[in-house]
């Protein structure tokens, strides 16, 4: 059964190369492909969710190498939620590109799951050259996802995007070197006994190399003052395509929660104390100028693209707190604003085909097709999005309320959240009057792919269903959050030997 733990790597890369030698076979037999992996792989998250739901960590161990020798990839509940997040949000971007956005340009299906396949191992690896190698691997893929149909607004925008991750993975090799020299290994569970067992003399140099890997894990997540690439980036990226980087940001969360809560959070004076006394202001700062940029946007694609910094900015001023009740909250929060930022990437592309022009800037405010049905989903999808009832942005928002008001910082948390929320609300209330209440209906409106629009209707529809199965999902969540933070029970897990005969350290 271990065996099938590599499938979410392999499958995606397998398919990736295989459309790539079919090339020239008929369009429809790469969608086949796509779909056949992409499906796979929703069963296989919820595979994933269904074994590491027993509290137990799945590992598999490449090539039978023992840790820390060889390369091991290690399921517990928080790479199993990432897991199938991703292979669902992936099988509706691909559903909404197979609308004809994939035959733009050469390759997207062969791209699109070798974006998979980096995801996927970036969740799953247990050592962090790994995590660089698969960074490395879906970064360039999204390199080319995100030039897919050309144009000279994505050529700059991917431009500013290659140059600010190519500098972020040269200060990831450096972090990476320094923690190798001090420690001589890179496996996360060896790498947390051997830095809590460190000299004196070593913890500055542990400490720097912790501070850029932060820096690295900030310019992925978009975190101020780091965030500047995204709006462009995503804005001009094709519908499905920004959909997907949806999920992009929440790798460099991802990497911050497993990073920080493992290989710094032991000893006695842990260094990720550091990293957490940073990342507190910053997150605030990051929330509070999603929620200004989100009121100064000037076209739906760019609104949604400053949607994904508020969400950032929310789950790690959230995640800071660095309780159970906290962690828990954020992890929800993040499954609902991943789905809702899709949606709204996928719902600026409806919305702008039934243009005549403008698109989806918000400076044109002429006759739109279909008004009442694209008003009505609209109209819904920028309630769920702005934290109302009965969506799972309006849950979520509370338990992190809820979480952060025993808190001596709640109270900045509270007034920042609260505030930005209100900006989503009159930004969005804002469009809908602008594009619906007054224009008319096109006089012959453009078609109506009622397939995407259906899709895009089923994407809100999860969301409502977040919210009615709230308790049973906040409490997996609570259960993958006390278990991030008890870090020997995955140390144990993969070096069980090696645990054993250490000394006690306390966490």
């Amino acid at each position: 059964m271990n065996h099938a733990l590599i499938l979410p790597i392999l499958l995606p890369l397998l398919t990736g190369a295989g459309q790539l030698l079919c090339y020239r076979a008929p369009f429809a037999v790469q969608r086949l492909l796509g779909f056949a992996s992409t499906g796979w792989l929703v069963l296989l998250g919820i595979w994933a969710l269904a074994t590491a739901g027993s509290g137990d960590y799945l590992l598999y161990q490449a090539g039978n190498w023992p840790a820390p020798f060889g390369i091991v990839l290690v399921l517990d509940r928080l790479a199993a939620i990432m897991l199938a997040l991703t292979a669902v949000l992936g099988l509706c971007c691909l559903v909404y590109a197979s609308g004809g956005t994939d035959q733009r340009g050469a390759h997207f299906h062969a791209l699109f799951q070798f974006q998979l396949a980096g995801l996927n191992g970036a969740f799953l690896t247990g050592d962090l050259f790994n995590l660089f190698v698969f960074f490395e691997i879906l970064l360039i893929a999204s390199y080319a996802l995100l030039l897919h149909g050309g144009g000279r607004a994505r050529s700059r925008a991917g431009l500013h995007y290659v140059i600010i991750n190519l500098a972020g993975s040269a200060l990831f090799l450096i972090a990476l070197g320094t923690l190798y020299g001090l420690t001589g290994t890179l496996n996360m569970a060896d790498l947390a006994l051997r830095v809590a067992e460190a000299p004196s003399e070593d913890e500055p140099l542990l400490a720097a190399a912790s501070l850029i890997l932060l820096v690295v894990f900030g310019i992925k997540a978009a975190i101020l003052p780091l965030l500047f690439w995204l709006p462009r980036a995503y804005s001009a990226a094709s519908a499905p395509v920004a959909a997907l980087f949806a999920i992009m940001t929440k790798v460099g969360i991802y990497a911050i929660l497993r990073v920080f809560l493992l290989v710094f959070a032991l000893g006695e004076e842990p260094i990720n104390a550091t990293a957490w006394a940073w990342l507190w202001p910053l997150a605030l700062l990051t929330l509070a100028l999603g929620g200004v940029g989100v009121l100064g946007s000037d076209s739906l694609r760019t609104l949604s693209a400053y949607l994904v910094i508020l969400s950032v900015g929310t789950l790690l001023a959230t995640i800071s707190l660095v309780t159970p009740a906290a962690l828990g909250a954020a992890l929800f929060y993040l499954i609902h604003s991943t789905g809702m930022a899709a949606v709204f990437f996928l719902l600026a592309d409806l919305l702008g085909q039934q243009r005549e022009e403008g698109y989806d800037r918000f400076s044109a405010t002429g006759p739109i097709g279909h008004r009442r049905v694209l008003g009505t989903l609209f109209f819904i999808a920028g309630i769920a999005m702005a934290g109302l009832p009965p969506f799972g942005g309006f849950v979520s928002k509370a338990w992190i309320l809820q979480a952060s008001a025993s808190e001596p910082r709640g109270l900045w948390l509270w007034g920042v959240l609260l505030a930005s929320a209100l900006l989503v609300i009159i930004a969005i209330s804002r469009t809908g009057s602008s594009w619906f209440w007054r224009p008319a209906e096109m006089a012959r409106p453009y078609p109506l792919r009622r397939g995407l629009l259906t899709l895009v209707c089923g994407m809100v529809g999860l969301n409502a269903l977040l919210a009615a199965f709230g308790n049973p999902v906040m409490g997996y969540l609570e259960l993958t959050a006390e278990q991030l933070l008890a870090p020997h029970g995955y140390i144990a897990a993969v070096l069980p030997d090696v645990l054993a005969s250490a000394t006690e350290i306390t966490p």
